[in-house]
């Protein structure tokens, strides 16, 4: 049986005040430190990317979401792909559609790593997105980052282990969403499961970690800064 238990409201974690107070915390996080004789550089944010991707991904994002395309998911999606294979590119990782279900498949000879994401969906995008950034060096070359999945219909303690591994990521990808003025549904992916979820506190645990994020953005993994800082800093209204 599914979950009755009211879930948060995570349209209320962002606000205008809270957004522009976020991204000025995370200018100040990745804008490229002064080297010398006891610091490096650990972002070149500035360096590969600049005013002009910027206005050209902010124009596209309000024609977007202005409803000036026919179709507005693929548009979304095509955007997406194009702001994260850019940010990224140094590290040799590419995010592309899958036909199917989603699954991240690490660099190889001279092949980078790809995140697929399930059938061109842009929630679908920022979830997967949010699993590579929150994965350390290491998972990044394993497939799917070395974790299990099982499919719907979990059990109880399969349940459990996948909520544990899911806060983390979920709180990114919401973070992602609101900063792309979308609307978050928190996701415990068990819609057949055969016992009583109404005491799962995932959804609570997901909206508690996104709120520590916005009080301490210095705790967010290095690439979500990034990435959220350019959604930030691209998805306002004119």
């Amino acid at each position: 049986m599914s979950s009755c238990n009211t879930k948060p409201d995570f349209s209320d974690l962002l606000s205008y005040l809270e957004d522009k107070a976020l991204l000025q915390h995370l200018i100040e996080l990745t804008d490229p430190v002064k080297k010398d004789s006891t610091t490096s550089s650990i972002f070149e944010y500035e360096k590969r990317e600049n005013k002009e991707h910027l206005n050209k991904w902010k124009k596209e994002w309000q024609e977007i979401y202005a409803n000036k395309v026919v179709d507005s998911e693929q548009a979304a999606t095509d955007w997406l792909i194009r702001i994260f294979n850019t940010l990224f590119e140094n590290q040799k990782v590419l995010l592309a559609r899958s036909s199917g279900e989603p699954e991240y498949f690490p660099a190889h000879d001279d092949q980078p790593a790809r995140i697929e994401f399930a059938h061109g969906f842009f929630a679908s995008a920022l979830h997967e997105i949010s699993h590579w950034c929150v994965a350390g060096k290491n998972r990044r070359t394993l497939s799917d980052f070395g974790y299990w999945y099982a499919p719907d219909g979990r059990s109880a303690t399969q349940q459990q282990a996948f909520e544990h591994v899911e806060v983390k990521p979920q709180a990114l990808e919401c973070l992602f969403t609101l900063a792309c003025k979308n609307t978050f549904q928190v996701s415990q992916d068990n819609l057949f499961a055969t016992f009583d979820t109404s005491n799962s506190t995932f959804a609570s645990d997901v909206y508690t970690q996104v709120k520590e994020y916005i009080e301490k953005p210095h705790r967010l993994p290095r690439d979500a800064k990034v990435l959220l800082r350019t959604f930030l800093s691209v998805c306002t209204y004119p």
